[in-house]
This record gives C-alpha cells, sequence and structure tokens, in this order.
C-alpha cells in the first residue's frame, strides 16, 4: 500500500490560507510549517530592540516592522515572518495586499531554543539570497549576546558579536548604535547574563 501523499501547495494557495488564518505559517517548497508562539522575553526583547531601532529611524527614510510582515525569498520562495524587519528606501512588495516584503535591507531574529539552529542555518542560508540584505542580527533571549552579520562587497558576511549588558552594538545597515541596556531592558535573564 502505497501512503497518500499530500498535494503540494502552490504560493498563491498559501498566501490565500495564509491571510484567512487565525496563527502565522511559513511556507516553502509547496509546504505550510506552522509558527510556535514566543516566550514572555521574547516579546520583550523584541519590542525594546523595536522601540529603539524606531527612535533611531525617526526622520530618515527607512521603515520598521515587528512580527507580522511576511518576507519573501523569492530566489529560493521561502515565505517567513522575521521579527523585526527594516527597509531603507522605496519598499517592494508582492501584491496589492502590501503584506509581503521582497527588499528588507536588515532582518533581525531574537533566538529560542525550538529555532535558534534554523536561524543560524538554513534560514539564514535563505536570506542570503536577498539582494537587498545588508545586515542579520541574531538576539539571544536567555544571556545579552547579540551577533551582526554584514554583507561585505564581495559577498561574504562579516561576524561582529556584542555581549553583555554594559555592551552597544552597531547597526551599520541603518547607522544605529543598540544599546545592550535597553534590548534587555525588564527581560529576566539566566545567573550567567555577564556576557
Amino acid at each position: 500500500m502505497n501512503p497518500q501523499r499530500k498535494p503540494r501547495l502552490t504560493p498563491e494557495d498559501y498566501l490565500a490560507i495564509e491571510r484567512g488564518a487565525e496563527f502565522k505559517s511559513e511556507y516553502f517548497n509547496g509546504e505550510i510549517f506552522a509558527m510556535a508562539g514566543a516566550s514572555r522575553a521574547h516579546n520583550v526583547i523584541v519590542l525594546n530592540t523595536g522601540s529603539e531601532i524606531r527612535r533611531h529611524l525617526k526622520n530618515r527614510p527607512c521603515k520598521a516592522y515587528v512580527n507580522d510582515m511576511r518576507v519573501k525569498v523569492s530566489p529560493t520562495g521561502l515565505y517567513t515572518y522575521p521579527d523585526l524587519i527594516v527597509v531603507c528606501g522605496k519598499e517592494q512588495l508582492e501584491d496589492a495586499h502590501l503584506d509581503t516584503l521582497l527588499n528588507p535591507t536588515l532582518i533581525i531574529e531574537v533566538l529560542s531554543d525550538s529555532t535558534e539552529a534554523y536561524d543560524r542555518g538554513r534560514k539564514f542560508e535563505h536570506y542570503r539570497h536577498l539582494g537587498s540584505l545588508v545586515e542579520y542580527v541574531l538576539i539571544a533571549q536567555h544571556r545579552p549576546h547579540v551577533e551582526s552579520y554584514r554583507r561585505q562587497p564581495d559577498h561574504q558576511w562579516l561576524l561582529t558579536e556584542c555581549s553583555g549588558l554594559d555592551g552597544t552594538l552597531r547597526l551599520q545597515s541603518i547607522d544605529c548604535d543598540l544599546a545592550l541596556a535597553e534590548v534587555y531592558d525588564k527581560v529576566e535573564l539566566g545567573e550567567d547574563s555577564t556576557g
């Protein structure tokens, strides 16, 4: 007996389902993947970071989005929801629904236990195909530690790390200094939170 194979969904099928869904899902290669909810610390870090970035972007030609703006990685077909996105200059959106961004400048993911390997590995591999992407930032959830990967002229990615609540990370893609004390404000960190 042959097992029944699930039919592959087209991107159009996915978008029709997703736009009416109660919960967010990612899409890749004909399949939909439900997204897990975020922890309290994750939510506070996203809000803190988004607030800091918004403050720095005031009166500049950049926009920041948190959680619900979908990104399509056109070269690979991945549809995903980064924790934070910044787009500088004219936004390119997939269609008239205006809910799928094609040209992010900066993507930030807050790492969780269940998604860290994916965010560092396969997801970053997809993101590297975005010609517009200048910087990819990973924020640890349980200790004050932030990593920034910046695209270099030779298309390599340069890693810069910052640890400790007294640290400040330079987000060169948007000309912004991100103080870790602000990122982790009101976040209950583990015992080893010095770096």
